[in-house]
């Protein structure tokens, strides 16, 4: 198959990776009604077209957090993303820095900060969540700093993990010692493809940034146990106030959803938020990020900037996140379903295919300009 889409890639990544990594990477919460509901409802923003503009020249450069970008989209924070591929975080991130796109690792990559910034040649953003030992949270923030990350991305909507049925249908969760490990060994047998280029080239296999307080304990099993035992669920406001004193760079939140919780994050220093479900990872039956973007940006826009990610398949889904008021969209799934497919390269394409589409939706609404997208791009029930 020759991918010409995001959904191209993504049913790639199904045939390429053993199952339990592409349900972990594909599901959601619970009966994924969110998940569901993310993409709906997205797909559900209508344009509206405009004629005889004159759209010879588009321009889809931004400025988020004080730089320069080509795109406005990020690759956002995946867990366990670098055994998509192998060293995938590297691969990834090597892709966005050809694109003049942000790069965000995730606290649980496979591969750690020091050896992703190894492999580019320009600082990426890190993303951490609320853990119950500061002296390791600390210690996590200075290998940011001394990779030279400007941004960190605080992940609040996770005090504990949410319950997602496939990892535990597929083996990736529940299915402790050698009866899981075999588990999952029968499945990835079945994908010679994955098994030489990541399987056995790609080691190791361990989660990079938190191999240090793992040990030997390093199984796919015992990280799902670390994170049960070790995300703080007494997290509070105040801990944003640690964060904010421990991190002088740009501070963004992601996962808020509710316009409250965005001006408190204001009040209290945040740089920026990620309207964000999680993916629809979290808390199944919320909103969709595409209905809480608009209340969102009511209340903060012009403050700060505001990113937002759930649900995006398409160039046309990241125009319509911005006319609902995001100023950038991370991209989630779909960076880790190309890089599945087709690594580097994979994610590469797939960048351009977002640049594509992008190009043809402003220039059928009669926009040039990133920062003109607005609710005026959109068709409203009221017109």
């Amino acid at each position: 198959m020759k991918p010409v889409s995001i959904e191209d890639y993504r049913e790639l990544a199904r045939r390429r990776l053993p199952p339990f990594l592409f349900e972990y990477i594909d599901g959601g919460a619970f009966d994924e009604v969110t998940l569901g509901r993310n993409v709906a409802d997205l797909r559900d923003v209508a344009l509206r077209q405009r004629v005889l503009t004159n759209v010879s020249d588009i321009d889809l450069s931004t400025t988020l957090f004080g730089q320069e970008w080509s795109l406005p989209v990020a690759l956002g924070p995946i867990g366990l993303a670098g055994l998509n591929a192998r060293r995938g975080e590297v691969q990834a991130a090597r892709a966005a820095e050809a694109a003049g796109a942000p790069f965000c690792l995730s606290t649980v990559s496979a591969c750690s900060i020091g050896e992703v910034r190894a492999g580019v040649s320009k600082p990426f953003w890190f993303q951490l969540y609320m853990i119950r030992d500061r002296a390791f949270m600390r210690d996590l923030l200075d290998q940011a700093r001394a990779a030279g990350c400007t941004t960190l991305v605080f992940t609040v909507d996770m005090p504990v993990p949410g319950t997602r049925y496939r990892d535990y249908r597929s083996g990736l969760a529940g299915a402790p010692g050698l009866a899981g490990d075999l588990r999952r060994v029968a499945q990835a047998l079945t994908r010679p493809g994955w098994c030489y280029d990541v399987g056995l080239r790609g080691r190791p296999h361990s989660l990079g940034n938190v191999a240090p307080v793992l040990g030997p304990s390093s199984g796919l099993e015992d990280f799902f146990a670390w994170m049960r035992d070790n995300f703080d669920p007494t997290v509070t406001w105040r801990d944003l106030e640690w964060v904010r004193a421990e991190w002088s760079g740009q501070l963004i939140l992601k996962g808020v959803l509710d316009p409250r919780d965005a001006v408190r994050a204001v009040e209290l220093g945040a740089d920026g938020v990620v309207v964000s479900n999680h993916g629809g990872r979290q808390l199944d039956g919320t909103l969709s990020t595409a209905r809480a973007l608009p209340g969102v940006a009511r209340a903060v826009a012009g403050r700060i900037p505001i990113l937002a990610d759930g649900g995006v398949r398409s160039g046309l889904d990241v125009v319509r996140m911005l006319a609902l008021g995001a100023d950038g969209v991370l991209l989630g799934r779909a960076w880790a379903y190309a890089l599945a497919a087709r690594g580097q390269q994979g994610v590469a394409h797939m960048l351009d295919i977002i640049r594509a589409e992008m190009r043809v939706a402003m220039a059928l609404t009669g926009t040039t300009r990133v920062a003109d997208l607005s609710r005026e791009t959109l068709f409203t029930d009221d017109d």
